[in-house]
């Protein structure tokens, strides 16, 4: 098990492997397909962003309103697939990782190899208990997009999977190619 901060570095992200185990701690910002397609609209018009992307890490959530003494109700991850259209600019503009669930579209993983970036998974259906490990979360733009406006959150030792590393690599091709080598149904695969 691997700890580390967000923000991370490209330096950083160089020593993450497709497969790791991860805690991750730190300042991490929200964001779904809508605050998405916004900033890459405001990259395209050349505006500066309501946060700093370098190295920033984004989490695919539409977290809920919190219960009396938490920081957030359940946040889990929401399907990244549907972020992949926007992902290559943002990259480019110089976010470091992503955290989603499902599988990213090839133009994403030559992205995340060409900008030394990460696509992590956090584990979908675990959505209250993930939310422990959220300690704080403040609205920071596009309020008028309710829950898939763009917080800021701290976590603390909030658990991931790193799918995609800035190599290449795909921890979830690679645990299929594993099984289909251990399975006696291989063909039938």
């Amino acid at each position: 098990m691997k700890k580390i901060k967000a923000p991370f570095t490209e330096a950083e992200a160089l020593n993450l492997a497709a497969g790791d185990r991860v805690l991750l701690s730190g300042v991490i910002y929200t964001a779904r397909d809508a605050a998405h397609k916004i900033l890459v609209e405001m990259l395209a018009r050349g505006e500066e962003l309501p946060f700093p992307l370098k190295d920033q890490v984004i989490y695919y959530v539409g977290p809920t309103p919190a219960p009396p003494g938490r920081a957030v109700g359940a946040a889990g991850p929401t399907t990244s697939g549907r972020m992949d259209k926007y992902t290559p600019a943002l990259l480019a503009a110089g976010m470091r990782a992503m955290i989603g669930k499902g599988s990213r579209s090839e133009e994403v993983v030559e992205a995340i190899k060409k900008y030394r970036g990460v696509y992590f998974a956090a584990v979908g259906g675990a959505a209250a208990l993930l939310s422990r490990q959220i300690k704080k979360m403040e609205l920071v733009a596009f309020p008028e997009l309710g829950p898939e406006a763009v917080y800021r959150m701290t976590v603390e030792d909030f658990p991931l999977f790193v799918i995609n590393d800035c190599y290449g690599r795909d921890f979830y091709r690679e645990g299929v190619k594993k099984y289909k080598c251990l399975s006696p149904f291989a063909k039938q695969l």
